[in-house]
């Protein structure tokens, strides 16, 4: 799938991040991929399970690890056998301008990079992963609302999806990107998560989502909760303290990690 991959070098690599770099058809250039990958998996059977995880507006492929410590949070439950070992595979959404809000724009395509290529390129260069480890999908603000959408349009492909702090409208970018959003070259039907859930309503994997009490998404949080209720479309929703920012962030995603392995485990299902 990839012209070229270029890896980091194990022996400059710490705590369990590995860097990846791949020409990607669908960027029609170069995308970046911060992985994860936890001490002592070659002891176990192929198939290791991956989590995506999609950044925000602004970011880039390193905001989970080095802004979150994403790695050191997985590395943790996993030590404490909280959860079992799984790969995090963190990209960067493309880096067009503030955000491309992983959807298909008319020269690139933001969508397929996450949902096809990303999952290629772990494969290539983690050899406990195979086109048979259980793949999941979560994100924040931007990245939920990536999350959310991909995780519905392909539901056969994930076990289960997960956002954080969700951009749960389009239109709801407008609070965060320098780029007129009623501009985007982004296709209409990319652009309403309830619809696509409902759509696959039938073939959803498990969905958990939570917002903080002080966040300026919250109203767009509790409309998709209520929405999903009504459409008797079985999902988790959760509300903690907090506001739209990193702190909130890397407190919870602990719960997506416990909800990931949940749903390995059989108990959501």
């Amino acid at each position: 799938m990839f012209r070229t991959l270029k890896i980091s070098d194990p022996r400059f690599e710490s705590a369990g991040l590995r860097q990846l770099t791949v020409k990607s058809p669908s960027l029609k250039g170069r995308g970046d991929i911060s992985l994860f990958i936890p001490s002592g998996i070659k002891s176990i059977a192929n198939n290791v399970p991956v989590l995506i995880l999609l950044h925000g507006v602004y970011g880039s492929h390193w905001s989970w690890s080095l802004t979150a410590g994403a790695h050191l949070t997985a590395a943790k439950l996993i030590e404490a056998r909280l959860i079992r070992p799984m790969v995090l595979a963190m990209p960067s959404d493309g880096l067009w301008g503030d955000g491309s809000g992983y959807v298909a724009h008319a020269e690139q395509d933001f969508e397929r990079w996450i949902s096809e290529e990303v999952p290629a390129a772990v494969r290539a260069v983690v050899p406990e992963t195979s086109e048979h480890s259980p793949l999941f999908i979560a994100g924040l603000s931007m990245g939920g609302f990536g999350a959310l959408r991909i995780g519905a349009k392909y539901p056969n492909l994930f076990k289960g999806i997960a956002a954080h702090s969700a951009i749960t409208q389009w239109e709801e970018m407008k609070h965060f990107v320098e780029e007129d959003f009623e501009e985007f070259p982004v296709f209409k039907e990319d652009r309403d998560i309830f619809e696509l859930l409902l759509k696959n309503k039938a073939q959803l994997p498990p969905l958990r989502f939570d917002c903080g009490k002080d966040d300026l998404l919250i109203e767009g949080n509790r409309l998709l909760h209520q929405k999903l209720k009504d459409a008797h479309i079985k999902h988790t929703y959760e509300e903690f303290p907090g506001q739209h920012e990193w702190p909130y962030w890397e407190e919870h995603l602990v719960e997506t990690l416990l909800f990931c392995d949940q749903v390995l485990s059989g108990e959501l299902g």
